[in-house]
Formats: structure tokens, C-alpha cells, sequence
């Protein structure tokens, strides 16, 4: 079949869109002689895969006015295989442009499975800082070990995000960010700073809150230390969103194109490959380490059914009682076909541990009161006809060693995942660990005792301090430790143990280690 202009000309577009470094564009401008470094985001790498990294950047001039008239860009990047950047080997070039922000995202493929590599970016007479990042095992390799840092919810407004200066100074295989890399919002009372800007609605609004959040120092060097795999929550569009709804009840057509926005600004600030369509965007994917580990992370916002018993001023998540709608068998937390696709992908797995990231609590966390069980639609409480589907096909598939990892509630979780939740009599099918907040503050210890005593599977609870999880797993069990400092996170903040976990390979539930 022929191939006419026009279908070059889209497929042009399309390699453009997803940054592949082989695209070149006929009259790319020169680069400006820079009066400021470009490079004031950093750089960042993500979505490692045994012979490929993707690798990302950002032309952020402080003097914005350095790009006043520039069409598009050239940059250039290096990739070496040692440190002192003697061995080259991978380089390229991608163009970017004012459409996409002067954002560059590299695909840089031909790696060799589980290397350790540094790359760096040359744009004119600019270069870049140093990264470091690595790629995943072979697919049938027999790893021994996987180390990860499980973070989330960094609240600019609500401290430092020093957590990541120690994210950057472990040894890690990567960093998995389960969402709230930004927060939309703005706090009444910040304790350290301020966003300083309204509350995004344009494409243009949600860049400069990407940008803000991209400067902080700490930030950038755990992005330049380790290779990123991500998703997101709420807060990177508008708190408790639920599909096209937000909490205002705006046309679902007039939040679809803020959607859209937020969208295409997040894909435009992380380390990813596909970009949006429109207010459309898959997040959700897979990872695999060797024979030892395979990662899902999941969209629990873009596909989810809209919150039970709303309030009919503001949908907002809320608690209620009594609420008949929570026993829907059709109410989906992930939407039917990424819930197939997840489903398909546990039972196909032949890896040992199988991770979920997602970006909440799954555990319940319902309450005793007077007058019944309270229920936060906005969790999996909300949706649990959807996590009893879930569990019970872990359980239907005999399926061992599945960890769920998630964010979103600020505080520190370690669980057992029943089918019947709180249900002694239900064996335990799965773990929990969620990671706490990088700085987003939260509950107190008497709140988190209260929860505790109302769900006896949630064996550790901890809301009023900050930081994240450290999480390896090995061929005979996976440890888990909270490492976390006072709130509010202060700029010079150090980080202790506050608890460890395991759980050992082939039996479901956490102990204390």
C-alpha cells in the first residue's frame, strides 16, 4: 500500500509527541547563546525496561526571555557506561518546541540489561548536570534482589521535600512515585511556603505549577540519582476528582478540557514515553525484574465510577453511612478493561513477587459510630464491591507473594488484604504497605489508633510524621521500612526508622521485622 504525504506528515507528528530521538525537524532554529542555564528543572530518567530508559529534560531558562521567538530546539544527549563518562554509549538528538513547553523526552533503547549508565543533555553552549539511571534485568534473569523507594503526596505548601535528598542518597533499583506530584490547591495556613499563584485551570497554569515543584533542589537530585516509574492521583488535576467529575459539578465538557491541560503539563514534567490525547491518557503499565518481581501500576482516578451517595453541593470524598449504592456490583474503582488487563496480567505472571502501585489505601479504614459503620468514599472504602472482585480473583488464581503499594492518605500503613475485610474467618489473600507523604500533612495518633482499633487488619498506622518506604524484595521475603521525620518537614529535616515490616515469601500478611 502507498504511503501518501499526509501519513508521513502524522507520523512525523506522532514520533514528535512521544520524543523519539530520531525525529528531526528541516529548519530547526539554532540555539540561542544562553544567558542563563536552561536546565533549571533538572533532568530526570523513568520507565526502565532491560534495554531501555526513557530520559527527560526541560528548557527553563530563569531569563525567559532567552526562548522569546524560538520556534524549536535542538538537544542533544549522551549516555555513558561509566561515571566518568569515558564510555559513550548511546547520543542523539531530539527537537522540541514552545508546543511542548521546549520539554525533550529520549527514548534511548539498545541498553544493556541491568547496567547502571549516566547521561547528560547539551542544548547550544548549555550542558546539563549528570544523571544517573539503569535499566531492569533481563526478563528471565534470576535476580536476587530489588530495592525500591516508595513515595508520595508532596505538598509544596506544606514542607520541604528534604525526603528526597535521602531517596537520592540510598542505592536503589528505582523510585516508584504513586501520586500528588503536585498539589493544584493552595493551603490557608502553609507552614513553610507558598505556591504563590491561583489555583491552575490552563495548560499554561499547570506548567509553571510543574515548573515551581521542579525547582526544588532536593527533587531534582533524587530525579538525577535514580530512574523514576510513576502514576498519579487527584492532585495533579483537582483534589477527589472522579473521572469527568470534579468537586464543583462543572460540565463534565468544560472539566474534561482542564483535564486535558493537566494532562498534557504532567506527561510534558515526567520521564514518560506516550503522551495524552486530549483529556485521555494511559498511566498505567507494567515492569518486570528478572524472575523476581513484576510491578502494575494503576489509574485509580481517570476510569473510576463517580463517588457513592455524593453531597449535592460538593463532591467531595466524604464519609457516610448507610450509603445502598457502595454494595453496586457495577461501581469500578479502575474501569473494566484496565481491571481485565490487570486480572489477565496477575494470572499470566510466572514472577515471584507481584506489585500493585496504586495510589491509595486498600486496606479499610471504616469507622465505628453511633449510628453505624462510617465509609470515606473517595478510597477503596467507596468502592468495595471493586477491591472484593480484585482479592477474590487473587484468590480464585491461588496467586502468592502479591504486595500492594499506595499513597495518597499521608500517614504510614501496614495491612493484611482480606476479601472480607477485618474478617478473621477470611484468610489473608495479599500485603499492604503505603508509604506515607514526602511532606502532605497528616492525622494525628489518636486518630490513627482509633482507625487501627476499628480495622484490626492495619497492624501499623502512623499520620503525624512525613518521609517514605524502603522496600526490597529477595527471593525468601520482602522488607519494608518507614523511614520519616516531624512535621512540618523542615529544609535541613534527617530521617530515622519509624518501623520495619516483612512478609515472607509464599505467606500473605505483614509482621513486624
Amino acid at each position: 500500500m502507498p504511503l501518501h504525504r499526509r501519513d508521513l506528515n502524522r507520523a512525523a507528528l506522532w514520533l514528535a509527541l512521544c520524543g523519539w530521538p530520531a525525529m528531526r525537524v528541516a529548519h530547526a532554529q539554532a540555539a540561542p547563546r544562553w544567558r542563563s542555564d536552561p536546565f533549571t528543572l533538572g533532568i530526570a530518567s523513568g520507565q526502565p525496561r532491560p534495554d531501555s530508559v526513557v530520559l527527560w529534560t526541560r528548557l527553563a531558562p530563569a531569563q525567559g526571555e532567552d526562548l522569546d521567538g524560538v520556534r524549536s530546539c535542538a538537544v542533544q544527549y549522551e549516555v555513558f557506561g561509566d561515571e566518568g563518562l569515558e564510555r559513550r554509549v548511546a547520543k542523539g538528538e531530539v527537537i522540541t518546541d514552545a508546543e511542548r513547553a521546549f520539554s525533550v523526552h529520549a527514548h534511548v533503547q539498545g541498553l544493556a540489561p541491568q547496567r547502571q549508565y549516566w547521561y547528560r543533555f547539551r542544548c547550544g553552549d548549555a550542558q546539563s548536570p549528570v544523571g544517573r539511571t539503569g535499566t531492569a534485568p533481563a526478563a528471565d534473569a534470576q535476580v536476587q534482589r530489588l530495592r525500591l523507594a516508595l513515595g508520595a503526596c508532596q505538598n509544596y505548601e506544606h514542607g520541604y521535600f528534604a525526603a528526597h535528598r535521602d531517596i537520592a542518597s540510598r542505592d536503589l533499583d528505582f523510585v516508584l512515585f504513586v501520586g500528588d506530584y503536585i498539589y493544584e490547591g493552595f493551603s490557608r495556613t502553609p507552614e513553610m511556603r507558598r505556591h504563590g499563584a491561583p489555583m491552575p485551570l490552563t495548560l499554561e497554569a499547570y506548567r509553571e505549577r510543574h515548573a515551581l515543584y521542579k525547582r526544588d533542589a532536593d527533587l531534582q537530585a533524587a530525579h538525577a540519582a535514580h530512574p523514576w516509574v510513576l502514576t498519579w492521583d487527584d492532585h495533579e488535576v483537582v483534589n477527589d476528582y472522579a473521572n469527568d467529575r470534579e468537586p464543583e459539578y462543572t460540565d463534565p465538557e468544560v472539566f474534561l478540557r482542564r483535564r486535558a491541560a493537566a494532562y498534557r503539563a504532567y506527561f510534558e514534567h515526567m520521564p514518560l514515553l506516550v503522551a495524552p490525547q486530549g483529556p485521555s491518557m494511559r498511566i498505567h503499565d507494567r515492569f518486570a525484574w528478572g524472575r523476581l518481581a513484576e510491578l502494575w501500576t494503576l489509574d485509580c482516578r481517570q476510569y473510576r465510577s463517580h463517588h457513592a451517595c455524593p453531597d449535592p453541593t460538593r463532591d467531595w470524598g466524604r464519609l457516610v453511612i448507610g450509603c445502598k449504592a457502595l454494595a453496586d456490583p457495577s461501581r469500578t474503582m479502575l474501569g473494566a478493561e484496565q481491571s481485565r488487563w490487570l486480572a489477565q496480567g496477575l494470572a499470566e505472571s510466572g514472577r515471584q513477587w507481584k506489585l500493585l502501585g496504586q495510589s491509595t489505601q486498600m486496606s479499610s479504614t471504616s469507622l465505628e459510630a453511633p449510628r453505624g459503620r462510617q465509609s470515606w468514599t473517595d478510597g477503596w472504602d467507596g468502592y468495595p464491591e471493586a477491591r472484593k472482585q480484585l482479592l477474590q480473583g487473587i484468590a480464585d488464581a491461588r496467586l502468592r507473594d502479591v504486595v500492594v503499594l499506595g499513597g495518597d492518605v499521608h500517614r504510614f500503613v501496614a495491612a493484611d488484604l482480606r476479601v472480607q475485610p477485618n474478617d478473621t474467618a477470611s484468610l489473608a489473600v495479599a500485603s499492604e504497605f503505603v508509604g506515607g507523604s514526602i511532606s502532605s500533612r497528616g492525622a494525628s495518633r489518636l486518630a490513627m489508633e482509633q482507625m487501627r482499633h476499628d480495622n484490626p487488619d492495619v497492624a501499623h498506622a502512623r499520620g503525624d510524621e512525613r518521609g517514605y518506604a524502603l522496600i526490597e524484595a529477595t527471593p525468601k521475603g520482602l522488607q519494608c521500612e518507614f523511614r520519616a521525620t516531624a512535621h512540618p518537614v523542615v529544609a535541613d529535616a534527617r530521617f530515622q526508622t519509624q518501623a520495619r515490616f516483612a512478609v515472607e515469601s509464599g505467606v500473605a500478611g505483614v509482621r513486624a521485622a
